[in-house]
């Protein structure tokens, strides 16, 4: 800044930060809760500017960004390394990293301290891990100060225990297990719970039985959300499109289309045009 220039006085408002309370809030007021994974600082950007209220830092990267057959080997520090660049985008939403495969089933001790890594390190505001084998780990998370969301249903880390992707809570022994389990996640100190690929009646039942609330994936309207992946709403991922999902674009034929383009103003000499170069005193180049 030039010393002849006045500082500028001008404040930037901050916008308010959505929090664990105000989720529940809004299942008491029946507004329901919108959630997207995001994966890197622009689209975490772009979708915190469109008023998401929660960007979940999904193990689901592992497929959609790094091209792995399924979230099992996903690592803490790609987590971590994704999360920080979300955490940078966002400003509104409230930023939840996925804990991946085997961060938080080996002790209680190692479980909490990857958990207060995505928000110590990494700037995420809670975790999300799957299943209900050790709700004991969620009241130690919740006891030293981490948010945690829950997760049934199709948890994809199981996915070789399940034997592939189905649909979870179909008989009544089931069923009555993911009520069960719900209501200890929430008995533990969950602010909210995630359910994937169940029966809609069991996800709405679930639902009305919980004060928590619940984000619905693949798991009727009747839940308090609904969350889906990034790259299924926009049509981004070419090798599969789940049942649940619905294209709000289709962006690789975008993608495709301007890739194309590209290619061909540069093998035509169209690109890069005036409007795209530097200019400078050509007499300066006399000599050289």
């Amino acid at each position: 800044m030039s010393v002849t220039e006045a500082p500028q006085n001008k404040t930037e408002s901050r916008p308010v930060r959505v929090t664990t309370t105000k989720l529940k809030a809004m299942k008491g007021r029946g507004e329901k809760i919108t959630m997207l994974t995001a994966y890197d600082y622009s689209t975490a950007r772009i979708a915190d500017e469109a008023g998401v209220d929660v960007l979940l830092v999904g193990d689901s990267l592992g497929m959609v960004m790094l091209g792995y057959e399924s979230t099992v080997r996903v690592t803490m520090d790609e987590m971590l390394h994704h999360t920080k660049a979300v955490a940078r985008g966002a400003r509104h939403a409230l930023v939840v990293g996925d804990m991946p495969f085997m961060s938080y089933g080996i002790s209680p001790e190692e479980a909490l301290r990857n958990a207060g890594r995505f928000l110590q390190e990494a700037g995420a505001q809670a975790i999300k891990l799957e299943g209900a084998a050790d709700t004991h780990i969620v009241e130690k998370m919740v006891a030293s100060g981490i948010p945690v969301m829950g997760h049934l249903g199709l948890t994809p880390q199981s996915i070789n225990v399940f034997g592939g992707h189905k649909i979870q809570g179909k008989t009544r022994e089931a069923a009555e297990r993911m009520l069960r389990d719900a209501l200890a996640l929430e008995q533990a100190g969950a602010f909210a719970l995630v359910l994937e690929t169940v029966p809609t009646p069991l996800a709405a039942l679930i639902s009305q039985r919980l004060s928590i609330p619940t984000i619905g994936i693949g798991a009727g309207a009747g839940c308090d959300g609904q969350v889906q992946v990034l790259h299924d709403l926009l049509g981004w991922y070419p090798d599969f499109t789940p049942k649940h999902a619905r294209k709000y674009a289709d962006l690789a034929s975008t993608l495709t289309s301007a890739f194309q383009e590209f290619m061909q103003d540069v093998r035509d000499g169209r690109f890069p045009g005036e409007e795209n170069s530097f200019p400078m005193d050509e007499e300066l180049l006399d000599g050289l």
